[in-house]
């Protein structure tokens, strides 16, 4: 896969792309289509031991693969979820921050993603934040409609906030 191929750090740096999408230290995090871990295992460091990261995939291999790092790693932070995005079973307001990375095939199709935006609205804790690693300015309109405000992008990421409303 070539999330697993060590040349891909080199166009881009795991830590520095979670970074810019605003994860912290004792964050609770949803990693929306996490696939092999690429960005799980750095999340986990990153968000630390007063931390969580819910790394979800739809795809059965995907969280197998996943199980494997984190049991190689001794991660005691990350909870896999096997489930659609726009069903996560997580709690209401338990996320500071979701996150999605290297799922285009989401951010195509306009209603399978306000379903998901739906279900992170509802996770999403009071001023809490979504980033998007996408090329789709069109996100902006997807997203903002009063209870979500775009604040910047940087390097490719969209970030928006939860206004304290909802």
């Amino acid at each position: 896969m070539i999330h697993d191929n060590p040349l891909r750090r080199r166009f881009g740096n795991p830590y520095e792309t979670l970074k810019n999408a605003g994860v912290k230290s004792g964050q609770n995090v949803l990693e929306i289509g996490c696939g092999p871990g690429y960005f799980t295992i750095p999340c986990s460091k990153i968000v630390g031991d007063t931390g969580t990261v819910y790394a979800l995939d739809n795809h059965p291999l995907a969280i197998k693969r996943v199980q494997l790092k984190i049991n190689k790693r001794n991660r005691r932070n990350i909870t896999l979820i096997a489930a659609d995005a726009a069903s996560t079973g997580l709690p209401d307001q338990s996320i500071d921050l979701a996150f999605l990375f290297g799922v285009p095939r989401i951010l195509r199709n306009e209603l399978a993603f306000k379903n998901i935006l739906t279900e992170l609205k509802r996770v999403l804790r009071k001023k809490g934040y979504i980033s998007i690693k996408s090329s789709r300015k069109q996100l902006i309109t997807w997203i903002e409609d009063g209870s979500m405000v775009f604040i910047g992008e940087k390097n490719g990421i969209f970030t928006f906030k939860k206004t304290s409303g909802e």
